[in-house]
Order: structure tokens, then C-alpha cells, then sequence
């Protein structure tokens, strides 16, 4: 899966059945799908070079650097970047299901710092869903020590348009 201007890992894509073992898993093809169709639109993420790691119904993994222009006057990665990465990748776990769907609530509790130069990641999976409505949690870590940055978690409410379908 290529979106413009971000690197996608090959683990991103989701896994497809040869021709003789029946179709392709349209669950996973669908997720895909929809994040390509909000990626492309998505210019906050783009003009972060934020990467789409991995993409899968109600999962998404998202990765971003930080930049010397996201550190406060600590020196620290501004806690807005942090949860702005942790809302990103509730966006597209939400999202995978062909239904447009947007925030409704997001708490997030920092655990640590990261600094200019760390590459974060955040990892989004779905909890419940539930008319329409669900809850995701996220945690954001450093890559590669794995040390938990934040956590956060986001209620979301599903609206009457589809992601890809129009």
C-alpha cells in the first residue's frame, strides 16, 4: 500500500490469499481502503510525514519523528504533537469500517518525555463499538526502546456517509 509523501511498512498490507485459496479478506481490504482514501486527504499527517505502519480493522499504527520545530521551551516534544500522533491513529482504527467517523471525546496521560530526533509511534486499537458509537485506545511509545510516551483514549461516534463508498 503506497499513500503520497509517507513510507509504508510492508506490514501494512494486508496479508492476500492466492486465487486458489478464495478472495481476498475484505475486511482487511476495506481498512486499507479507507485509510488510503483519508490519507490522501489528510494534510496535517502529510505535512508531518506521518507513516502508516500497519492498517487492519479497528487497528491502525502510526509512526511520526519529532522535529526540532515540536519541542517546547524544555526541550521536550510539545505535548499538542503527542496527542495530535495518539489522534491520528484513533482516526484511521475508527475509520476502517467504512463509516465516517469523528472524535466525540479523547483523554490523554503523559508518561514521558520524548525529544527533537525520537521517532514515536502510536499503536490504536479498538475496544468496543457500539451503535454508533465505540471506544479506542492508544498508546504512543518511542521507537526502537519501546518506552511508553503517552496514553489515550478516544470515544467515537459514526456519522451517515461512508469512507470510500461516497
Amino acid at each position: 500500500m503506497t499513500f503520497p509523501g509517507a513510507r509504508l511498512s510492508s506490514d501494512a498490507r494486508p496479508a492476500r490469499r492466492d486465487h486458489y485459496a478464495g478472495p481476498v479478506d475484505d475486511a482487511a481490504e476495506v481498512a486499507r481502503r479507507c485509510a488510503e482514501t483519508m490519507y490522501a486527504q489528510d494534510k496535517v499527517a502529510q505535512d508531518l510525514a506521518m507513516e502508516i505502519a500497519e492498517i487492519a480493522p479497528g487497528r491502525a499504527r502510526v509512526r511520526m519523528a519529532v522535529a526540532e520545530t515540536m519541542v517546547n521551551g524544555f526541550g521536550i516534544a510539545h505535548g499538542g504533537y503527542v496527542f495530535l500522533l495518539a489522534d491520528s491513529a484513533f482516526a484511521y482504527a475508527c475509520n476502517t469500517h467504512d463509516a465516517v467517523t469523528v472524535a466525540a471525546s479523547a483523554d490523554v496521560v503523559f508518561v514521558a518525555s520524548a525529544r527533537s530526533g525520537d521517532v514515536l509511534e502510536a499503536t490504536a486499537a479498538e475496544r468496543v463499538r457500539y451503535g454508533r458509537s465505540g471506544i479506542y485506545d492508544v498508546t504512543v511509545r518511542r521507537v526502537p526502546d519501546g518506552e511508553v510516551i503517552a496514553e489515550f483514549r478516544g470515544g467515537s461516534r459514526s456519522r451517515d456517509r461512508r469512507v470510500i463508498g461516497g
